[in-house]
């Protein structure tokens, strides 16, 4: 048991939408009351109040910070320490940055845990105004070999702290296909531009040449649906293509089973939760080799990676999968035992180090069981 129950301030969104920081968030505030401490959550896209705020342009930007400034600063005068899940742009300056001067001001650890996939880009433009607030912070965490790469350029230390993946839920519980001449294939992300999920879709226009029966899901809501859903239609692949709209965590748990091959074609990627749910759930990862995917799996040993933006590359290589049994069922093995390390056994011994590490002095400390 612990001496002492930790009090922590979790910063972050919550779902809907959801999303892997939100999905994260939500997860991380569930282990972290199961391990006995309090915490104080933070939510940083709650529900604006009036209702109406949010409909106002400039109105909402005043009606959701005033109250989060509000909370942050009574939340720092009462826990131990503050943990910002972090991001680029805007979120960045709205959310990551009060919530590190507000406890630098009330005197409590702030750990950044910054999650970023557009981080080069955001540091190449942004150092000037990141680094002041970065300097305040009591540690900096980040889920990946790469975003330690792209911090290490600028000369910014981080410690690393993978995601954690909920192996109770995204599982695998049926024993895959003999033969995948009637492939199910599955889309996780949601439907913005930086997806490229008409990739995805001109990749499976490919696949259904080759194989009738194989079918598409596309999981996700986003400004590009009705974009996309035309392209299925030019592509003549209706019958085969099906938009499920958002889709909470139990519901993508069950389309991950469901599915033979799961596609990521991404053109910005951190460390993709949505990659390690799918290799959790027994299905085959084709992804692009982009941001940090090359750091999170590897090639032909874990999962298939394809240059970004290359419908046919995409395609030959779930062709690859389809018509080779064996490395289907080697890359289906491979990721089920790599996975293993994102479970929260694994990961929690990884955060507390770092929670005991800030704690200021006479903070009396947390006992961490293995």
């Amino acid at each position: 048991m612990a001496e002492h129950a930790l009090k922590i301030g979790l910063v972050g969104p919550l779902p809907p939408p959801s999303g892997g920081m939100a999905n994260q968030t939500e997860q991380l505030a569930l282990l972290l009351s199961g391990e006995g401490c309090t915490v104080d959550l933070i939510q940083v896209n709650a529900p604006y109040r009036p209702a109406w705020a949010g409909r106002i342009k400039g109105v909402r930007a005043l009606a959701r910070m005033l109250p989060y400034i509000a909370t942050l600063w009574r939340s720092a005068g009462r826990v131990d320490l503050i943990h910002v899940m972090a991001n680029s742009g805007w979120s960045w300056h709205l959310f990551a940055a009060p919530a590190i001067w507000i406890g630098a001001l009330r005197g409590c650890p702030v750990v950044v845990n910054y999650r970023g996939g557009e981080a080069g880009t955001f540091l190449a433009k942004s150092l000037a105004s990141v680094r002041p607030s970065l300097q305040r912070a009591s540690a900096l965490v980040v889920p990946s070999g790469f975003l330690e790469s792209v911090f290490g350029q600028h000369g910014i230390g981080t410690i690393v702290v993978p995601n954690i993946i909920n192996l109770e839920r995204f599982n695998s519980d049926r024993a895959p296909a003999e033969t995948l001449d009637a492939p199910r294939l599955l889309v996780a992300r949601n439907l913005e531009p930086i997806y490229d999920n008409g990739t995805a879709l001109r990749a499976f226009a490919l696949v259904l040449a080759r194989h009738p029966g194989a079918r598409l899901v596309v999981a996700g809501s986003g400004p590009q649906r009705a974009e996309l859903e035309q392209l299925v239609t030019d592509l003549g692949m209706g019958h085969a293509v099906s938009f499920t709209g958002r889709v909470d965590n139990a519901g993508m748990a069950a389309l991950y089973r469901d599915a033979d091959i799961m596609l990521n074609p991404s053109t910005v990627d951190n460390m993709p939760n949505s990659v390690l749910e799918a290799l959790a759930s027994g299905a085959v990862v084709v992804s692009t080799n982009v941001g940090g995917v090359p750091f999170l799996v590897d090639h032909d040993k874990t999962a298939l990676l394809v240059p970004p933006r290359d419908p046919q590359a995409m395609a030959d290589a779930v062709l690859r999968v389809t018509d080779e049994p064996g490395l289907a069922a080697r890359l289906r093995d491979s990721g089920l035992r790599y996975v293993q390390q994102y479970a929260w056994a694994g990961v929690k011994p990884r955060l507390m180090a770092v929670y005991r590490s800030v704690l200021k002095p006479g903070t009396p400390k947390m006992a961490t069981n293995p």
